[in-house]
């Protein structure tokens, strides 16, 4: 059933760089036919912003965010040299999106069965603070590389109250709380000592456990299965997401969701690929699953479910995969039978 216009919630998008033009093209198509309530307002960044522009994150993108308060982002690139910075990084500064959540669950049996897991990562302190400088000793102006990080009680307070309501929220038992207070006493030890205090407030709902990050990094190849959450700073959460999308099969499979208190934007996780751009194979699920994380954002978990199901169904049953998961169907097609089944 489609939605009226009525019933339209505007949004931001941001179809990206590289394969972005292209799966983001796939995800529209198969939220149409799911009836997703979105009305969109296009928005360039990355090098196509660059082009048009000068600048990888316009003005103008910025305001329509401001406005819209709801984005969904392919792939950016950004440029190397002319003093950018990280466009994504940028993005979760200007809006303050301090929670990056990192779904990782299994869609194609055969490697890790069964996978379930949720990451939070902190995505605006710790190290990518990055106040990075040089301290020069002789002739060598670089001898010496210094980078130091920041973490705040009441940031760390806030995002473990948004892990624990989040787990509340969607069922989740337990959350392990990630760090390395035995070395980074004092940046990672506040984080720890936060996020203990925090889930106190939520005994008897939620377990709280927790571990070095290193050990975690080991145990979650051993035995993913006895983690259910994971609340990371912002260094272990990016390495350690890309490491439970493994799990699953890569960042093909993996959505990525930055949620601040007044913008949310949803994203593929994966890059932008442009050695295959422009050539049709790219694999569209990443960014499809993000657009299901954007729906349950807006109360739209039946799209969500029904979504997620589809593309289970197109890759387990119907055995259509792109050539990155073995098969040899390309994006339009795997996208047509996600439709399908959708109908």
């Amino acid at each position: 059933m489609q939605t009226s216009t009525r019933d339209k919630i505007p949004a931001t998008l941001i179809p990206g760089d590289g394969i972005g033009p292209e799966i983001m093209e796939a995800t529209l198509a198969v939220l149409d036919a799911l009836g997703a309530p979105f009305a969109w307002e296009r928005c360039e960044a990355g090098m196509a912003a660059v082009d048009s522009s000068g600048d990888p994150l316009p003005d103008a993108t910025l305001e329509s965010i401001r406005k819209t308060g709801l984005a969904l982002k392919g792939p950016l690139t950004t440029p190397v040299g002319g003093g950018f910075r990280s466009v994504n990084v940028r993005l979760r500064e200007a809006f303050q999106l301090y929670a990056n959540v990192r779904p990782a669950r299994t869609l194609i049996p055969g490697r890790y069965e069964d996978i379930d897991l949720v990451l939070v990562r902190e995505n605006v302190a710790g190290f990518y603070v990055a106040h990075d400088y040089y301290i020069g000793v002789g002739d060598d102006p670089r001898a010496v590389a210094v980078s130091t990080g920041t973490n705040t009680r009441d940031g760390c307070r806030r995002i473990a109250r948004f892990a624990f309501e989040y787990a509340v929220r969607n069922g989740r038992k337990k959350i392990t709380i990630v760090h390395k207070a035995n070395i980074l006493k004092a940046l990672t030890g506040i984080f720890l000592e936060a996020a203990r205090d925090v889930g106190k407030e939520y005994a008897g709902r939620v377990e709280v456990d927790d571990r070095i990050v290193d050990a975690c990094a080991m145990q979650l190849v051993l035995n993913p299965w006895q983690f259910d959450m994971l609340l990371c700073t912002n260094l272990f959460g990016d390495i350690l997401s890309d490491q439970i999308a493994g799990l699953v099969g890569g960042l093909g499979m993996a959505p990525g969701a930055n949620i601040g208190e007044n913008a949310a934007i949803f994203e593929a996780v994966h890059g932008s690929a442009p050695d295959i751009a422009g050539k049709g194979i790219a694999n569209p699920i990443s960014l499809m699953l993000a657009a299901g994380l954007m729906l349950e954002h807006v109360g739209r978990n039946d799209l969500a479910e029904r979504l997620r199901a589809a593309i289970g169904g197109t890759l387990n049953e119907d055995q259509i995969k792109t050539g990155d998961l073995k098969g040899k169907a390309n994006t339009r097609e795997f996208t047509d039978a996600v439709i399908a089944r959708l109908r």
